[in-house]
């Protein structure tokens, strides 16, 4: 029988934390060492197939399997885009505001290797219209990872290009 004390969390990195990570206590967890690893060391397609490998799921209601939704994407010429719903409309979830306000990094992070994975060289994040403090707190990530060279031109100094 499972007992609390073998409880591992999954959704959240920091359950109950109501203060957001830094972009320092990120990368000192060892944040954004996906997304380098990935600009300077793998192409779009292993992206996607490690991410396909590693199980990882939605966190709407369906669960779907996230490498199986970016390898969807044609392989064409032409802009792409991606777009994250942080609506938290799907019923009976609530962790879209959780994840914006706390774990931004994270989020970010997420954001940027689907930008990569895809070809896409923009993103856009549809937060709630109430929930303006985890808005702006995800804002200011952005503009910390900008500043870091995590985001924007030439990414972590490399020809790709990613905004959110």
């Amino acid at each position: 029988m499972a007992v609390a004390l073998d409880y591992k969390p999954v959704l959240l990195a920091h359950p109950g934390r109501t203060t957001p990570v830094s972009l320092q206590e990120y990368e000192s967890e060892g944040g954004y060492s996906a997304w380098r690893k990935a600009l300077t060391s793998m192409t779009p397609d292993q992206v996607v197939e490690e991410v396909k490998a590693s199980g990882l799921r939605g966190r709407g209601g369906a669960g779907f399997p996230t490498g199986n939704k970016w390898g969807f994407i044609p392989k064409t010429p032409g802009a792409k885009y991606v777009a994250v719903n942080a609506d938290e409309s799907e019923p009976g979830t609530f962790k879209d505001r959780e994840l914006v306000e706390v774990e931004r990094h994270r989020v970010i992070e997420g954001v940027a290797l689907c930008c990569f994975a895809i070809s896409a060289e923009t993103a856009f994040i549809y937060i709630r219209g109430e929930y303006i403090e985890a808005a702006n707190r995800l804002e200011a990530a952005i503009a910390d990872a900008e500043a870091a060279g995590l985001l924007g031109r030439g990414c972590v100094g490399t020809q790709v290009n990613v905004r959110i």
